[in-house]
Order: structure tokens, then sequence, then C-alpha cells
């Protein structure tokens, strides 16, 4: 289903057509003036894409709100249609489980934590990245300070809240790795999302294993006081958040992957040059968010979208890749000396030159 902004109607621009030709010496009625207005309507309306409009699903990693908001403007502001595409966007409970959807072929383009889909990849599924936003993870280990952890070390013997299927539980070990923390030096209770900050908040568990983008806004927004270890400060920049597709799809429809990839950048550029709109897509294609977390969200994520060595947004750099590999396998999380390449692909982004520049135009924390 489509839904978009409507674009200036037909008969807006033939009442102005007829209002040059009627105002016009005979001379003038040549048709000179009524070409040239038609060829700028020409190229202002022509779609980037000629073809059949393609149906598409694409399966988020979360919940709407703020950490997807430039899908939900690529929707809503009818940059997906100007692609050539119909694209339904279907909220998600943790990247585990999304990538396992891709992995079962249940879904077949999807956004989740790039770390959960190459585990699946190096087990066997025919998956891969095709482009990253976050690039690096936002997990983060949050308590209250009324529970007297002020270092990472005093989690030790604590009992620590863990959310089912989802992308932290899949990375804690690298970070007890990088950390020196043995396995069992915690007690850890999984336990659905949406009980995380009620659990915390009421004393059931001393920490929760959260993110900058979701958890530490619930947080906030119940008044609480809290201390916050972030992975990326604690040893784990590894990269994060990406869309990624089955290789069953990617063989026959590279060119609709490319144009959604696109697409999607063009609507997270938008996003976050304007928050407000953004805020107002995520409440029209999901009426149940509240938009005044939808925009903490939003501001708490813009960081990461340019974070560590990241040149352009959409682009997670080798380099980054290599590092990710790295660390993960010093955990047993992905098998030592393969190709970082086996898990990604840059091939289907827009070129450098059609990218935003990090370092020239970072995206605005306002």
């Amino acid at each position: 289903m489509i839904k978009t902004k409507r674009a200036r109607s037909l008969a807006a621009i033939l009442a102005a057509v007829f209002t040059v030709v009627a105002c016009a010496s005979p001379a003038q009625e040549a048709v000179e003036p009524v070409e040239e207005s038609s060829a700028e309507e020409t190229a202002e309306e022509a779609p980037l894409y000629e073809g059949p409009i393609v149906p598409l699903t694409f399966q988020l990693n979360w919940v709407a709100g703020g950490a997807n908001a430039g899908f939900a403007v690529a929707a809503i502001d009818g940059i997906y249609e100007k692609y050539g595409l119909d694209v339904t966007i279907v909220e998600g409970n943790g990247s585990g489980n999304t990538a396992q959807m891709v992995a079962a072929n249940q879904a077949e383009i999807a956004y989740a934590d790039a770390v959960a889909v190459s585990q699946l990849i190096a087990q066997g599924a025919a998956m891969r990245v095709v482009g990253t936003f976050y690039q690096s993870n936002p997990n983060a280990v949050q308590a209250l300070t009324s529970s007297g952890i002020t270092s990472f070390e005093d989690l030790k013997g604590k009992k620590v809240g863990v959310p089912q299927g989802s992308s932290q539980a899949t990375m804690l070990p690298l970070l007890w790795e990088a950390n020196g923390f043995a396995e069992d030096d915690l007690e850890l209770v999984n336990m659905p999302n949406t009980s995380m900050v009620a659990s915390l908040l009421q004393g059931q568990v001393d920490a929760i294993l959260g993110s900058v983008d979701s958890y530490a806004i619930q947080l906030s927004n119940e008044g609480a006081e809290f201390v916050e270890f972030t992975f990326f400060d604690y040893g784990v920049p590894t990269v994060s958040t990406s869309i990624f597709v089955s290789d069953r799809f990617l063989v026959d429809n590279e060119d609709v992957v490319k144009r959604f990839i696109a697409a999607s950048i063009e609507g997270w550029n938008s996003a976050l040059d304007d928050k407000a709109n953004a805020v107002a897509a995520v409440k029209s294609y999901f009426p149940e968010t509240v938009e005044d977390t939808v925009m903490q969200e939003l501001k708490a994520a813009t960081p990461l979208f340019c974070a560590g060595i990241a040149k352009y947004l959409g682009k997670a750099e080798p380099e980054q890749w290599v590092l990710t590999q790295d660390l993960l396998s010093k955990v047993e999380l992905l098998p030592a000396g393969v190709d970082p390449e086996v898990y990604y692909s840059n091939d289907y982004l827009p070129a450098d030159s059609e990218l935003r520049d990090c370092a020239a135009n970072p995206p605005s924390l306002d």
C-alpha cells in the first residue's frame, strides 16, 4: 500500500497553462510559452523509474519509532513511489528474530543488526548485508543510580535483564571479553522486551541490557536516574543495523534492491535533516506511536549514522567490517580467518559521489 503526499493536481497545471495562453499576443500563441512550461513540469514530475510499480514488504527489527523514521519518510513522502516501489513496512521484535525470518524465507528484505545477520550467514544462511545505517551499535547496559552501580566492574555478581531475540543477547560474550568478565560473573535473566524497563524500575533486576535509542528513553520518560555503559565505549564498536536481503530474492531482483536502498537513503537524509517531518511521517504510517518519544529516539540515534570511521551515510567501510570480524571471532561469534565480504556487499549502494559525506555534511543533532 502506497502512502504518499498528493502531488500538484493536473487541473492546477492546466489552469496555469491556459492563463499564459489567454494573456499572450497572437504571435506568442504560437506555443513557445506553453511548451516551455510543459517541459519544466515534465522534468519536475517525472519519476526516476518508468516501469511498473513493484510491491515490496520490508521487515523491521523493532517496533516503529525514531530508529526507523527514514523508512517511514520514504513511504509517506512518496520517495519509494518515485523509485517505482510500493513498500509495506512491517514492525519486528528483535534483530535475532528478524534475521531468522529471512534465513527461513519468511521475509525477503529486512533491517537488523549486522552481527545477528552475519552469525546466521556463517552458519550457512543464504543472505547478505547490502547497506548499513547504524555505523556502530546502540547497545548499552543501564542501571539505576540508586543501585550503587557506578562502574562496569560493579556489574559483577549482579542480575541483568536480557531481551529475548535481540542483538544485545547475541553480542554479550563480546562485551564480557572486552572487559575481562567471565560468563558466570553475572546472572542473566531472559525476558520479553516489553518487560525490561518495568523489571528494572521494580527492582527485579539490577541492570538491563538495553540501548541508547530505546530503553534509555523509556527510563528517562519514567523520570528514572540511571548510569549507562555503551558497547561502543566499552570495546564493542561493531557494524550495526543494516538492510539485508536473501540471496534467493537478490538473484532475480538486483535492480529492485538497488532502488530500495537508494530510496531508503534518500528517506534517511530527509529524516535527519527535518526531524519534525520525520516524526509526522512515523505517526502517519504507524498511528499508535507517540510523537515525543519518536523525536527522542530519532535524536538519540542520529550520532550513530556517521559514527566511528564512517565516510558515507548508508555505507559501512571495509575496514569497519574487518574490525567487526576480528572482534567477533575472538569470542567465537564468527569463525576466524573468514573474509568479511562473505557477510556483506556494497555493490548495491549508489556511487560514493551520490552518498552523503559524513565529514562534509554530518547529520545535525537538532
